[in-house]
């Protein structure tokens, strides 16, 4: 997203459950960016409910943030976002600075989500992972074979993908649909790594 793109009107993002419950976090509003909606957060929480606690996230196309502030609420030990904008990015780092973390870890990295998925890790990283990128562009895709290809995830990891309606996905042969719903144009589905 360029930086002409970014308009300096700004939008807000809702916590809606865990300790900072129903507080607002101010987004800035940039062409592509369209946060989860609270109906569908909700929605995903509680299907998120019992691995949330100490796990350690990653939230790709973080955009607003709104799911990766909404892990740290709920005790996650740690979200990785990682955000291609600068000035998005930015908006981030402000926003993680209201926050108290009280031990957790959250950090903001300004830079492509896939080169930073073409990087190898000493060793498998996330417990959870949201992606939750621009549509139409088969992004979901080159992430989903990323993260696979490099061995980012534990095991029986979680992978959250929100996409467009009608969207066919190609995942690993070790990951199982746990969960789908589709609401107005957005298909949700929640995966588990075997």
């Amino acid at each position: 997203m360029k930086k002409a793109q970014v308009q300096n009107a700004k939008g807000e993002v809702r916590i809606i459950a865990g300790r900072w419950r129903g507080r607002k976090l101010p987004v800035l509003n940039a062409n592509g960016l369209r946060p989860t909606g609270d109906r569908m957060k909700e929605t995903l929480f509680n299907w998120l409910m019992p691995h949330i606690l100490d796990s350690r996230c990653l939230d790709c196309f973080a955009g607003s943030g709104s799911l990766g502030f909404e892990a740290l609420s709920r005790q996650a030990r740690q979200v990785t976002f990682l955000e291609l904008d600068k000035t998005v990015a930015n908006q981030l780092k402000k926003n993680l600075q209201t926050l108290p973390l009280e031990g957790q870890q959250a950090e903001v990295i300004n830079q492509n989500s896939l080169d930073f998925l073409r990087q190898a890790p000493n060793e498998p990283t996330f417990d959870l992972v949201f992606l939750d990128p621009p549509f139409h562009f088969g992004l979901a895709e080159q992430a989903i074979a990323l993260l696979d290809e490099h061995r980012w995830l534990v095991p029986e990891a979680l992978i959250y993908v929100e996409t467009e309606k009608g969207k066919a996905l190609s995942v690993p042969a070790d990951w199982q649909l746990l969960k789908e719903k589709t609401t107005g144009q957005v298909c949700c589905r929640l995966y588990q790594k075997a």
